[in-house]
């Protein structure tokens, strides 16, 4: 079991494939994915990766997640998310993992909080077919009718299919097709909807009914880091040091020189 994806929801958009057809698509961006923490089972109990995603402000982050985020000497993230793992699909503190971890052709689960519909009636809620709209019926034709038996048992059971408050919950799509991604921008192209508003926060990770492909990287696809270059002395420096050891060497000449008319002088002047 490999790790998953933070991703933010863009928006939706169409692919057109090779027949022509129009394939509707989700948009979903992956910005700065880092491993930020490890679980491990011999401390923690359990094996599973803590991912950090986008970047948030120093001052808006506590006192405590700002000696989370430097233990793991990673910047600040917007969102943090955990991912159970298995023990041999541990990524180190730090890595980068990019959006070519799902390969086109994957199927893949996306979690996140569906949109808000605030309350709501049964016909909306649950799909319920109404009263009558014509004889009969006063004033109730959308009502959900009877919610009970009689004096026993006296009460309306729990669970219920009432009016109440719709949606803002946690909602899983499964099954769900990767059409493209693009490793340069950060985006991954699902087919169909995903839960959530726009810019809302989503979980991608590997579909658990579907069988995996046998090209996909493991355990994760982590960016390269970049070395830093050594830089190589420039040509105008080495044209300066060529030309001050002239200079030292022009000067250790003259010394030479006038050393050796120092001494001729001095012998003159003995023997006179």
């Amino acid at each position: 079991m490999r790790s998953g994806l933070i991703a933010q929801k863009l928006g939706m958009t169409r692919v057109f494939a090779d027949d022509g057809g129009q394939v509707p698509v989700t948009v979903l961006k992956v910005d700065n994915c880092q491993v930020v923490a490890q679980k491990t089972e011999e401390r923690d109990g359990y094996n599973a990766v803590q991912l950090g995603v986008g970047s948030a402000k120093p001052n808006r982050v506590t006192k405590a997640m700002r000696g989370h985020f430097a233990k793991a000497n990673v910047e600040p993230k917007a969102r943090l998310a955990e991912f159970r793992v298995d023990a041999d699909a541990l990524v180190d503190v730090g890595a980068q993992i990019s959006v070519a971890h799902f390969v086109p052709g994957q199927h893949v689960d996306v979690s996140g909080t569906s949109k808000g519909k605030g309350f709501a009636g049964a016909m909306k809620r649950h799909n319920f077919g109404g009263l009558r709209a014509s004889h009969g019926v006063s004033i109730s034709h959308r009502s959900h009718g009877s919610t009970g038996q009689c004096q026993d048992p006296g009460k309306v059971f729990k669970g219920k299919k009432m009016a109440g408050h719709m949606g803002d919950a946690r909602v899983t799509t499964q099954n769900l097709k990767v059409v493209a991604n693009d490793e340069e921008r950060g985006l991954v192209l699902l087919s169909g909807s995903v839960p959530g508003p726009k810019t809302g926060w989503v979980l991608i990770s590997d579909a658990v009914k579907k069988a995996m492909p046998e090209d996909l990287p493991f355990p994760a696809a982590v960016v390269a880091t970049e070395e830093p270059a050594v830089e190589e002395p420039e040509a105008e420096e080495e044209v300066v040091e060529e030309v001050a050891a002239e200079e030292a060497a022009t000067e250790a000449a003259a010394d030479d020189n006038q050393a050796e008319a120092d001494a001729a002088a001095d012998d003159e002047n003995k023997d006179a």
